[in-house]
């Protein structure tokens, strides 16, 4: 493939130190200056006056279902919605079919990844109980090619389910890669589970969707969350909260002594910044969700704690099933909701709500989640970096309507809300992928790689 010379002139530049209005000059796959002359040699040069200029969003949660599950979503599909959304990286959960708890496993994803990704990507490796010779093994003869171990603590099923206390202290007592987990405490969802299914029947009606927040309750999360702290603390190892749903899990975060503090990081997601129980009447079992959505003031809690550091990323736990699954009566529908197409467009939303600053956006999707999982040349714009980048218009409005999704589920939570601040043009490793609604089906992204030796988020980057 011929080498490409792309300059973006005159945008607005997002960077570390702040947003600025500069040029960028993409060399091949990488960013080769930033500030560059106006009049550098280009093969094509981009306007990018009125626009800013971010670097692609990294989304560390995802679920895109391949192999096993792909009539729910597939790796093309997926990819395609990241590319209109400006996410440039994606990093998959384990929870495929079979589940990728060995190397061989994982490796398998990544080939399928190779040929049909439009944008760049990484696996987890998932836990099981009685995996922990395969999780060394990956970790010691491929653990530049893996961004971590995902640990379910409840809201699994099978296998990757790995609740008993003694499993969980020899994975983290027994492995050195960065851990994260979804946080519920199963005993007590368990508990919840038959209390609430008799509290119903002696009431005379049937579980409806409602309830799935009373089982999966505040209790469950933050029990499940000061768990994973606890053992994280104990054995001095790396720990990031998947999908922070409650206020009170915001508040152990901010209540860590200074040599737990160093070890975790946090998240949050789309759907637990804006739905909550309210919002059952309204969408019913389309934001059913594990962890359940919250109350109202867990929303406000969560974003609080976006804008004050205790929470450092923003993901989607993006977890798509088809319509006619999610409409089936509760508790038959299943759990989970895409949003990768839109979660940039969300963030930008508040950009020009006046909640936060595009820069803060960078941050909690760009570049903490790149200092979390220690993505190489991933994250910033900088001279060296990979050339992932999305120009974005701050003052586009538009709806989204599900029929439009790119996604292979082809529906949204969110369809029929207008968003002001859209992606328009997406760059992976310097190849435009999207542009005003075109998506090139060509452009293939790469395998991630990971650096452990820096030692996370909270190193100087």
């Amino acid at each position: 493939m011929t080498r490409m010379k792309t300059l973006i002139r005159n945008a607005t530049v997002v960077l570390p130190t702040g947003a600025v209005r500069t040029n960028v000059l993409i060399d091949g796959e990488s960013i080769a200056a930033v500030d560059a002359a106006v009049h550098a040699a280009a093969d094509e040069v981009v306007d990018g006056t009125g626009l800013h200029l971010m670097p692609g969003a990294i989304d560390d949660q995802v679920h895109f279902r391949e192999p096993g599950l792909t009539h729910k979503e597939d790796l093309h599909c997926a990819s395609r919605a990241c590319a209109k959304g400006g996410v440039t990286t994606f990093l998959e959960m384990p929870n495929t079919k079979p589940p990728a708890v060995t190397w061989e496993l994982l490796e398998q994803k990544l080939q399928l990844a190779a040929a049909k990704s439009l944008v760049n990507y990484g696996f987890y490796i998932g836990a099981t109980p009685h995996n922990l010779p395969d999780l060394q093994a990956a970790e010691r003869e491929h653990g530049s090619r893996i961004p971590g171990i995902k640990i379910f603590i409840g809201s699994s099923t099978g296998d990757l389910l790995v609740d008993e206390q003694g499993a969980l202290e020899a994975i983290f007592g027994g492995t050195r890669l960065p851990i994260c987990a979804h946080c519920e405490d199963e005993s007590t969802v368990r508990a919840n589970t038959a209390r609430v299914q008799a509290e119903a029947q002696a009431a005379g009606r049937m579980l409806t969707v409602a309830d799935h927040s009373r089982i999966r309750d505040h209790r469950a999360a933050v029990i499940a969350t000061q768990r994973a702290i606890d053992l994280a603390a104990r054995h001095q190892h790396r720990f990031h909260v998947l999908h922070v749903s409650t206020g009170d899990e915001c508040d152990i975060l901010g209540n860590l002594s200074p040599d737990v503090h160093r070890l975790i990081t946090a998240e949050a997601c789309p759907h637990h910044l804006f739905f909550n129980t309210d919002d059952y009447d309204r969408l019913g079992t389309l934001i059913q969700m594990n962890p359940s959505l919250k109350k109202a003031d867990d929303n406000r809690r969560i974003w609080q704690a976006l804008l004050d550091g205790r929470v450092q990323v923003i993901a989607t736990d993006h977890a798509p099933h088809t319509l006619e699954e999610k409409q089936q009566t509760y508790p038959a529908s299943p759990s989970g909701l895409p949003a990768v197409e839109n979660s940039l467009a969300l963030m930008l939303d508040q950009v020009h709500r006046g909640r936060c600053t595009i820069e803060q956006v960078a941050h909690w999707m760009c570049d903490a989640p790149a200092r979390v999982w220690d993505i190489v040349n991933k994250g910033r714009i900088a001279a060296g970096y990979d050339a992932d980048l999305v120009l974005v218009d701050l003052n586009k409005t538009t709806e989204i309507r599900s029929e439009q999704q790119e996604s292979k589920c082809r529906w949204s939570p969110w369809h029929g809300t207008t968003l002001t601040g859209w992606p328009v043009r997406t760059w992976v490793m310097g190849r435009e992928v999207f542009r005003d609604g075109r998506i090139d089906d060509s452009v293939r992204g790469g395998e991630a790689r990971f650096d452990h030796a820096r030692g996370g988020y909270w190193e100087p980057a």
